[in-house]
C-alpha cells in the first residue's frame, strides 16, 4: 500500500483521540473550570454539531481546492482547534476550540477517503479506505487510553497539546507523502456554482440516500450501546469503575478486526459482506442484553459489537462513493456526518429507554432496532440495484484511470441503455480527484 495511506491513517489517528479522549476528562476539565459534569458534556454534544455542520462547508470549498492542499488546511485548522483548547483560559473558549478541530473531522474523512480509492488498483478501495480508518479505530485502543491516563497525571492540557502535535505530525505526512491531486481539474471548464450544483445532484440518487440512511442507523446501533456502556457494565456485569477503560480497550481491538477484514471483503462481495456485517450486529446487539449480566460474556460480545459495527464503515463509505462517482467530495463528506447523526440519534434514543425505566441493558435493543432498520434500507438497496439494467451495471468494468486524470469517453453499451432510474450508476467506482475512475465493482 503506498505510504501516502500512512499519512492519511496518522490525521486520522489524531481526529479520533481528540474526538473521544474528552469522555475520559470530563471530571478533570469540569473541575478546572468550575462547571457540572453535564455542561461539560457539552464539550462531547459540540465536537458532533461542529462535524456535521463542518462536512457540508468545507466539502464544496474542496471541490475547488486540490485535495492534497484541501487536506492539509484541514489539519491545520485541527492543530489550531486543538492548541485553543489547550490554553483556553475559560470553558467557553475551549468549547470554540473543541468546535474548530471538529470542522475538519467530517472533510478529511469524505476527501480523504477519496484520496486514499485513488491511490490504489480498483479492487483494492475498500482495503485502502479502511487502512485510513484504521487510524480511527487505533485511537481508541491507543491514543484514547494513553490521553486520558496522560491528561489524569500531568492534566488535561498536556492531553490536549499532545494531540495537537499529532495533527503537526498528520500536517507533514500528507505534505510529504500525498501526491498532488484534486478537483479543480475536472472543474476547470465550470464555474463555482456548476461544481456546487454537481456535488449535490448527487443527493437525488437514491441509492446514496440510502447509504448515507444505513450510515445512520447501523452505527447508530453500535453507539447505542457504546454510550451506556459504563452503567451497563458496572450495574449489570458487576465490573469496578475501574475496568471500563480496558472494556473500551477492547472494544476498540474489535474494531480494529472489524474495519481491517470489512476493508479486504468489500472490494470482493460489497453487499452480500454488508448485510453479513449487519445481521451480525443486530444479533450480537439483542444477545447483550443476556450477556451484560456475565462478565466474561459481556467482554466477548462487546468485543464483536465494535468488530461488526466497523466491518461496515469501509463498505458504506465505498458505497456513497461509488455511487457518486462524478461529484463524490460533498456526499463523501456528508457520509462521515452522517455517522455522528447517528450516534447522537442512538444515544438520545438509549437516553429515552433508560429515563423511562427499563433498565441499563434496554440500550442494547435499542441499537438492535437501529441496525434492523438498517438492514431494511439494505434490502431494499438491493432490490433497486437488482432492477439495473445489465448493460448499465457492467459497462464501465474493467478500464482504471489514474487519479487526477479525466475519465474516459464511455463506451456504447454505458450510454445506449440508461433509464432514469439508472443511469446514476453507470460509473460505480471513484478515484482521488473528483474525477473518476471507470472501473466497476462488480458486485456492488
Amino acid at each position: 500500500m503506498p505510504l501516502a495511506l500512512l499519512a492519511l491513517a496518522v490525521g486520522a489517528f489524531g481526529i479520533g483521540t481528540t474526538e473521544f479522549v474528552i469522555m475520559g476528562l470530563l471530571p478533570e476539565v469540569a473541575a478546572d473550570f468550575g462547571v457540572s459534569v453535564p455542561t461539560a458534556g457539552y464539550l462531547a454534544s459540540g465536537y458532533a454539531v461542529g462535524v456535521l455542520l463542518g462536512a457540508p462547508v468545507f466539502a464544496i470549498l474542496g471541490t475547488r481546492i486540490p485535495h492534497k492542499r484541501m487536506l492539509m488546511l484541514l489539519m491545520g485548522l485541527f492543530v489550531l482547534g486543538n492548541l485553543i483548547s489547550a490554553v483556553a483560559p475559560v470553558f467557553g473558549v475551549m468549547l470554540a476550540g473543541r468546535v474548530v478541530a471538529s470542522l475538519a473531522h467530517g472533510a478529511f474523512f469524505g476527501i480523504g477517503s477519496i484520496v486514499a480509492a485513488g491511490l490504489v488498483a480498483p479492487h483494492r478501495k475498500a482495503a485502502a479506505i479502511s487502512l485510513m480508518f484504521t487510524g480511527l479505530t487505533v485511537a481508541n485502543v491507543v491514543g484514547v487510553p494513553l490521553g486520558t491516563l496522560l491528561g489524569q497525571q500531568a492534566g488535561w492540557r498536556v492531553t490536549f497539546a499532545a494531540v495537537a502535535a499529532l495533527g503537526v505530525l498528520g500536517l507533514a505526512g500528507v505534505a510529504a507523502l500525498v501526491p498532488q491531486q484534486g478537483a479543480p481539474e475536472r472543474g476547470a471548464g465550470q464555474g463555482t456554482g456548476s461544481r456546487i450544483r454537481s456535488e449535490l445532484a448527487a443527493f437525488r440518487n437514491v441509492q446514496v440516500l440510502l447509504a448515507m440512511g444505513m450510515t445512520v442507523l447501523g452505527f447508530g446501533g453500535v453507539f447505542a450501546a457504546l454510550t451506556y456502556i459504563a452503567p451497563m457494565m458496572t450495574q449489570a456485569a458487576g465490573y469496578a469503575d475501574s475496568s471500563v477503560t480496558w472494556l473500551l480497550v477492547l472494544f476498540g481491538v474489535g474494531m480494529v478486526a472489524g474495519n481491517l477484514v470489512g476493508g479486504r471483503f468489500a472490494d470482493r462481495a460489497l453487499l452480500p459482506l454488508l448485510f453479513t456485517a449487519l445481521i451480525a450486529l443486530a444479533v450480537a446487539l439483542a444477545v447483550f442484553t443476556l450477556t451484560a449480566h456475565d462478565k466474561v460474556a459481556a467482554a466477548v460480545t462487546l468485543a464483536l459489537i465494535g468488530a461488526f459495527g466497523f466491518a461496515t464503515v469501509p463498505p458504506l463509505q465505498k458505497r456513497v462513493l461509488d455511487q457518486t462517482a462524478e461529484a463524490p467530495t460533498l456526499a463523501s463528506a456528508m457520509n462521515i456526518g452522517a455517522f455522528n447523526l447517528g450516534n447522537a440519534l442512538a444515544a438520545w434514543l438509549g437516553g429515552l429507554v433508560l429515563g423511562a425505566g427499563f433498565g441499563p441493558t434496554s440500550p442494547n435493543l435499542v441499537g438492535a432496532a437501529l441496525t434492523v432498520g438498517a438492514l431494511v434500507l439494505a434490502t431494499a438497496s438491493a432490490l433497486l440495484e437488482r432492477r439495473r439494467p445489465t448493460g448499465t451495471a457492467r459497462a464501465h468494468e474493467g478500464s482504471p484511470v489514474r487519479a487526477g486524470s479525466a475519465s474516459p469517453a464511455p463506451s456504447a453499451s454505458s450510454v445506449s441503455q440508461p433509464s432514469p432510474a439508472s443511469s446514476a450508476f453507470t460509473a460505480p467506482s471513484v478515484q482521488s480527484s473528483a474525477a473518476c475512475s471507470s472501473a466497476g465493482t462488480g458486485n456492488v
